[in-house]
């Protein structure tokens, strides 16, 4: 049997493959524009939306508390998320050749996965931020301080980055020696386990269990957190505080349901053998739908996110007529 983590050694005399095609949207060329329109306006609406919270977050200092530096950290890693698969996503919807090279297919496939797994960490420390507040809020100033939550912000971003590292070090060291069409809208480990020249179901299982290791352990984790949480409001006498708890919270389990849902479809269950149109759609949904619908839930839902943007906004309005009158005056 080949050694999986060796696998390349048997078929070293085979020539390499150096690039990749990306087929994404095979289909007419006026669908094409309408897709990449389409596209372009999304990312467009998912880099404003996320980088207003962003702003907002930073520029308000009443919002300088851990829940709101969890929601500014979320959206700065969304605003990356999608920027690591859709700029050549929209470029190969103009290209004819649509292809990637061999380095830039697994960088954007190391990009991809480990910002993704950063999001299923910060989004249990978002739960696990509620459930403080919610279930223990005597306690949860002296638990949850802003060196805490730093350090929690940091070890998300830390583990998401190490964690896929050497499984993806090893499937780019597996032997790829043609067809190199990846019927797909960006690098993905199944497509990429499809193309190599020789099995390697040691490290194929390496990267399911990893996937689904992060998928529901921080699902379970997020569930567990807010089955807690729902027990407290339940029992809260005030009317009001019980509508101001599921306020907070049912914004970040709209999030969660949305990212979770399109996840566990491709990762959790790769034995199903999906179609290929099934994969991108669900590749769309969590890589560029989630993060459009995000800055739309929370600012929505909550009066402070609002409050604070209607602030930003503002400024930005006095700024540019005050550099209005200077260049009319000059």
């Amino acid at each position: 049997m080949t050694d999986p983590v060796n696998v390349s050694e048997p078929y070293s005399s085979f020539a390499s493959v150096r690039e990749f095609i990306l087929l994404g949207f095979s289909c007419e060329w006026k669908i094409q524009i309408l897709l990449f329109s389409l596209f372009t306006t999304t990312y467009t609406l998912t880099v404003t939306g996320n980088g207003a919270i962003v702003c907002a977050i930073w520029c308000e200092g009443r919002l300088h508390s851990p829940m709101y530096m969890f929601l500014g950290n979320f959206s700065f890693l969304e605003i990356w998320y999608v920027s690591s698969t859709v700029p050549n996503m929209l470029a190969n919807f103009l290209s004819e050749k649509k292809t990637i090279s061999f380095t830039g297919c697994f960088v954007q496939f190391y990009f991809f996965f480990s910002l993704g797994t950063s999001e299923c960490l910060l989004l249990a420390i978002m739960a696990f931020d509620r459930y403080l507040a919610i279930c223990r809020p005597l306690h949860y100033p002296n638990i949850m301080t802003r060196h805490l939550s730093t350090k929690l912000v940091i070890i998300c971003w830390v583990c998401g980055f190490l964690l896929f590292l050497i499984p993806i070090a090893f499937i780019s060291q597996m032997p790829f020696c043609g067809p190199n069409i990846i019927d797909h809208v960006v690098c993905d480990p199944g497509p990429l386990f499809a193309l190599a020249c020789a099995s390697a179901p040691t490290i194929q299982q390496l990267c399911y269990s990893l996937s689904s290791l992060v998928i529901f352990g921080n699902f379970l984790f997020i569930l567990g957190s807010y089955t807690l949480v729902l027990l407290a409001v339940l029992r809260m006498p005030s009317a009001p505080g019980r509508h101001k708890a599921f306020s907070t919270c049912g914004s970040h389990l709209a999030v969660v349901s949305l990212f979770y849902g399109s996840l566990m479809v491709m990762y959790v269950s790769p034995g199903l053998g999906h179609s290929a149109g099934i994969q991108k759609v669900a590749t769309l949904f969590y890589a560029m739908v989630t993060p459009l619908f995000n800055p739309l839930i929370y600012s929505l839902r909550n009066k402070e996110i609002k409050a604070a943007l209607r602030k930003v906004l503002g400024r930005c309005y006095i700024t540019q007529d005050v550099l209005c009158d200077c260049s009319r005056s000059v």
